[in-house]
Formats: structure tokens, sequence, C-alpha cells
């Protein structure tokens, strides 16, 4: 988060983060990979962004979107580690 936020933004960060976190996978829904809903989300945030610039939303969404794609794959790196470290 940005010190600079407002407390409006500071909230919005956080609906945003976890929304970005609900928008996990399934079992068998759809066909979509992880990566593909963040890639899809990313999407429409951006063509939201070209009709409409200059709104501060967009770059907070674009910020979390990034930070969430962080998030996956530290969690995703871990896991391998870990059962890479079970195996042995």
């Amino acid at each position: 988060m940005s010190s600079d936020d407002t407390e409006e933004e500071k909230f919005f960060r956080e609906r945003y983060a976890q929304e970005l976190q609900k928008k996990k996978r399934q079992p068998g829904a759809g066909s979509y990979s992880q990566g593909d809903e963040m890639a899809e989300e990313r999407r429409n945030v951006s063509h939201q962004q070209g009709k409409t610039p200059g709104r501060r939303g967009e770059e907070i969404k674009q910020e979390e979107i990034d930070k969430e794609i962080v998030r996956r794959n530290r969690l995703q790196q871990q896991t391998k580690k870990n059962e890479k470290k079970n195996a042995n």
C-alpha cells in the first residue's frame, strides 16, 4: 500500500484484494487456469482504464493484481519446495 492512500483507497484496496483471492479456479469450473483468470482480470481493468483514463481505481486494481500474482507464485513455489522435501 502506498503511504499517500486515502482511507477510501485503503478500503478499496482491501476489498479488491479479497475479490482477487476469491477468483481462484475451483475444480471442474471452466477451463481457465489461475493465470488465465488473472490475465482476463487485467485485460478487463486495462480496457476500463482506456475508456475512463485518469481514474485512480484502475491504477489501484493493476497494483493489486500484480501483488496477487506474486502471492500466488510464491505460494506455488513454496508448495513445490515442500513436496520436494517430502519426497526425499
